[in-house]
Parts: C-alpha cells; structure tokens; sequence
C-alpha cells in the first residue's frame, strides 16, 4: 500500500490535529457536565475522550484552552470541584450536543440554550443530563499538563447511571437502545447504528481454521 508519510515535528499544530482527528475515528464524545465556584452548571463535549482502566475506573479527557491560554470552563470547574460527570450523547440528543459546543462566554448557561434538563449527582456534586442513556459520575484523580494547547483530565468513575432499558441483569449494554453518536475528522458524526460481532478467537480455533465471520445485529 503506498502512503504518504508525515515528520510531526515538521507539522503546524494544526496540521498535526487535522491529522490525528481524521485518522483515530470513530472517536467517543464525553459530553461533560460541571459546576463552578458557585454552583453554576455548565455542558461542554469532548471528543478527546475514553475509557483507561477498570480497576480502578479511569477515563480521560483532553480538554484544550482557550486561544489567550485561558482554561475553558470544564477544566476550571474541575479543578475547583474536583469531580465531573461524562454524559454518553445518543443519537436523539445530537443538536443539543451541538447547542453546547458553542464557545460561549463563561457564566452563560449552555444546558438551557440546548432546552437540556439535569438532575443532581447522586455520589458527586455536578449533575447528570436527564436524557442522556448513560452518566458516569467521576472524581477527579489528576491533571497531566503536557504543553500549552491542552490538558488532559483524569477521572475515577465513582456512580454510573445506565438507561433501564438498556442494560441486562448480566450487565451487559444494549448498543441499539444506547444509540451512541461519535466524532469523526472535520464536522463529521458517526452513529452505532451499523453493529456487528465478531467473536476472539482462541489460539487453538484459529490454528485449526475456525474463523468466525461478522455477525450482523438485526
């Protein structure tokens, strides 16, 4: 296969963000939900997000300053909160994401904008999306301050809130009844409507031909 090769020391931050975005997809969105020194809530989603650990429960995000270098809201509220709740978007609540992504001034109430309801935390103080399928209340467990663009945010999931209907006694979670929305390069979305198994094979399946095909979901 020919390629074209990239030095990224040779690349603009831009271009090595085009880059990056365009080639690690689908990407999960975190869409955040925090409280400030006062006790405002503020939603913002994160594209530079996922799931570390298990034990313990990690997740991470990267959350980039402003263009002055000032931090955004959501990596100020964390630091002075030290907990976050990750909103999983559905595929009904997409503009509504979108409502919250403009870059408002601070104080500016970006849930209400987006006709969003919110319920208080249950483990920690900031609050949950009503309509979101799933919520992960998180503490914060560090920061990882690696340049000047961005900081990356640890956080210990603490409580989970999952759609009823969506998850089994087995725990496992339907990913139709989650609907779950990603984020491509540029403006683009991707939804899990398009779902498939494809089953690990053992060491001994495989040597001896057993290879499974993709299984569609109906």
């Amino acid at each position: 296969m020919k390629t074209v090769d990239f030095a990224f020391a040779a690349l603009t931050p831009r271009e090595r963000y085009k880059i990056l975005i365009g080639t690690v997809v689908p990407r999960p969105i975190a869409w955040v939900t925090t409280i400030d020194a006062e006790g405002r809530a503020n939603a913002a989603p994160f594209s530079f997000f996922n799931c570390l650990s298990a034990d313990p429960a990690i997740v991470a995000l990267g959350v980039e300053f402003r263009p002055d270098g000032a931090p955004k809201d959501t990596g100020r509220n964390i630091r002075d909160s030290g907990v976050f709740t990750v909103n999983i978007v559905s595929d009904a609540l997409l503009e509504a994401m979108n409502v919250t992504a403009v870059p408002f001034s601070a104080g500016v109430d970006e849930l209400e904008h987006a006709g969003l309801a919110i319920a208080p935390g249950t483990a920690v103080a900031s609050p949950r999306i009503i309509g979101a399928p799933a919520a992960l209340e998180c503490r914060l467990h560090s920061f990882l301050d690696i340049g000047n663009s961005r900081e990356i945010v640890l956080g210990e999931v603490v409580h989970a809130h999952i759609r009823a209907d969506a998850v089994n006694d087995s725990l496992h979670i339907d990913p139709a009844v989650m609907d779950a929305v990603g984020r491509m390069g540029g403006h683009g979305y991707a939804s899990t409507r398009d779902y498939f198994d494809l089953p690990t094979m053992t060491e001994a399946k495989f040597t001896a031909g057993e290879i499974p095909l993709r299984q569609r979901k109906a």
